[in-house]
């Protein structure tokens, strides 16, 4: 059964995108009341949902991807608040909007946090999102186009898909130095090495270095 008011957590950074999600849910046809609480940064949306008791005062938490971080407790971005949200809120939905188009980065989302919606802000338009909200809060699961078609081309890479692989290449976007990857992933330096050949094959890179792997990574959307 729908519920007839439905209380939503949003976080973005962008106060006008917070309006302009409410404006466009409150013409949902299900009759639903939008009820808003809003926070702008890592900061503010952590520390309102550390000061709840109330395991279920969010039937919806919307969540962007890039905000400006909480240094302190470790929050940089939407995902790692999704993670929060996921252990404070249970029950909650978890929607994340995001303007990042890229396979990597959309199917790493998806893989770590599985949220009941996941959204490229381009991709949608108001009636797209009130479509999602409606599948959503139906218990149903919404990913937009770009989503899908970006995650399908990367699974079609079945070798390249190996956890190890992403994990190394996401490691060395993040400034991670390759004599220090063991210290961040569960394998020996000569397994890192082996791997780091198999990607650098998949890239047709020829006596590269990590820059390189990074460059090609960013170019084929990886990263």
């Amino acid at each position: 059964m729908i519920k007839k008011k439905v209380s939503i957590f949003i976080v973005d950074d962008h106060p006008s995108m917070i309006e302009g999600y409410k404006s466009i849910l409150s013409y949902n046809d299900l009759g639903c009341e939008i009820e808003v609480t809003s926070a702008y940064d890592c900061e503010s949306a952590y520390k309102r949902m550390e000061g709840s008791e109330n395991i279920y005062e969010f039937d919806m938490i919307f969540l962007d991807l890039s905000l400006p971080p909480y240094e302190e407790k470790e929050f940089f971005s939407g995902e790692d608040l999704a993670i929060y949200a996921k252990k404070k809120y249970p029950f909650s939905k978890i929607v994340i909007l995001t303007s990042h188009a890229e396979a990597f980065i959309l199917y790493k989302i998806q893989n770590n946090i599985s949220p009941h919606g996941l959204l490229v802000k381009s991709d949608f338009t108001a009636d797209e999102l009130l479509k999602a909200f409606e599948i959503i809060l139906g218990n149903g699961v919404y990913t937009s186009k770009t989503v899908n078609e970006s995650i399908q081309e990367l699974l079609s890479k079945d070798m390249f898909l190996d956890d190890y692989n992403r994990q190394i290449i996401s490691l060395l976007s993040s400034g991670i130095q390759s004599k220090n990857l063991a210290n961040h992933i569960n394998l020996s330096m000569s397994a890192i090495d082996k791997r780091k050949a198999q990607i650098k094959d998949f890239f047709c890179i020829q006596k590269g270095t990590d820059e390189d792997i990074i460059r090609e990574a960013k170019k084929h959307g990886f990263v």
